[in-house]
């Protein structure tokens, strides 16, 4: 095993891999270890060093002077099972004082007599029995690495390049891996495009048994959220607070803001100059509407303006408990307030976390001459 070359491609894993020297070292101790045992002398233990800057290894033998040879021994748990209880010192490893000092005239109890036992030819046979062990090593290593690395990086947006699909998944190279986007997961009438440049949301990072799982979305309403977050330097400065969001995909979004300086408009910051803010989310979103609502710690004022596009919307909570309330609109409103197959109402619900019903002027009328 050439010291210098062993050197130079660990140098080259570690810049390419990202995995920290030490972790290599100690796959490559471990593995050199069990070469030795496995060609040389199995029943000698053994360390190994190797020199951290020339990649020079050596192989050395070591007893441990004990009082009396300890073979292990057994116990009784309070189950009433019988239990081994191994050698603190594997037992080829030890040596009584009297023996040890016929190596060594000073030694006692507890000392670790060495011995270099490199043989000429172990570089050849253990470069081919190490070569496993350490690939193993540095893919975990490399597995954990990247795990560590997008642990933060869950609930936020990644750019990322789209790389591959099957009947189901897109996979985006995110850098060191690549991202799983469901096709189930894109936003509804988008059409992505191999080789093209994509953010996903991320929302799960898991170990998996062949590596890591990042799972990402486009159709999930943190999407909405972090885009905001990226475009609007108010809401990074906090200036602007998003307080929620409720997301049909492909549809249409809402989108509660309010804003912590007076002199700031949260709304109007969103939309920009010539709307020229709010563009930039929607073209991201392919074209999915966004109702920019106004938050409001009264309830009723905050459901109103979450019905919008309706206007004049008197809100009355009918039960405070369940979260109930009571929506009423004029007639050339209701239409708006509804919204295509409900999906506004249902937006607002969401949004607010209130059940809404909703009635007009006209039947809030007829329902009291009824009385």
């Amino acid at each position: 095993m050439d010291s210098k070359a062993f050197i130079k491609a660990l140098d080259t894993i570690v810049k390419e891999k990202n995995i920290s020297p030490d972790v290599i070292f100690d796959a490559m101790t471990v593995a050199l270890q069990t070469a030795y045992k496995k060609n040389f002398d199995s029943k000698t233990n053994v360390r190994v060093d190797i020199n951290k800057e020339t990649g020079e290894i050596k192989v050395f033998s070591y007893l441990v002077v004990v009082p009396e040879i300890d073979e292990g021994r057994e116990e009784i748990d309070e189950e009433g099972n019988v239990v081994e209880i191994p050698p603190k010192v594997n037992i080829d490893a030890q040596i009584l004082l009297d023996e040890a000092r016929e190596i060594k005239k000073d030694a006692q109890i507890g000392d670790v007599i060495e011995k270099e036992v490199t043989p000429k030819d172990f570089g050849r046979v253990a470069a081919g029995t190490a070569k496993q062990v350490v690939t193993q090593k540095i893919r975990e290593a490399e597995k954990n690495s990247i795990i560590e690395e997008f642990q933060d990086k869950e609930y936020e947006i990644m750019l990322g390049l789209v790389a591959m699909e099957d009947q189901k998944n897109y996979y985006i190279d995110l850098g060191r891996t690549r991202g799983i986007l469901p096709k189930s997961e894109i936003i509804p009438g988008e059409e992505i495009k191999m080789g093209s440049n994509i953010r996903v949301y991320i929302t799960k990072v898991e170990n998996g048994t062949k590596g890591p799982v990042i799972m990402t979305s486009r159709k999930h309403y943190g999407f909405v959220k972090r885009l905001f977050e990226s475009f609007i330097p108010e809401l990074q400065s906090g200036d602007i607070v998003l307080y929620a969001v409720a997301r049909d995909a492909g549809n249409r979004s809402k989108v509660a803001l309010y804003s912590t300086n007076e002199r700031i408009d949260a709304i109007g910051s969103c939309i920009g100059e010539k709307g020229s803010r709010i563009a930039s989310i929607l073209k991201e979103l392919n074209g999915e509407k966004i109702d920019l609502v106004l938050y409001d710690e009264d309830i009723t004022k905050f459901i109103a303006n979450a019905l919008s596009p309706a206007k004049n919307v008197i809100v009355n909570i009918t039960n405070p408990e369940k979260k109930e309330a009571l929506a009423i609109v004029t007639d050339d409103n209701l239409s708006l307030a509804i919204g295509k197959k409900g999906s506004n109402i249902r937006l607002a619900s969401k949004l607010t976390k209130y059940k809404l019903e909703i009635k007009t002027l006209s039947q809030i009328n007829a329902e009291g001459n009824k009385e």
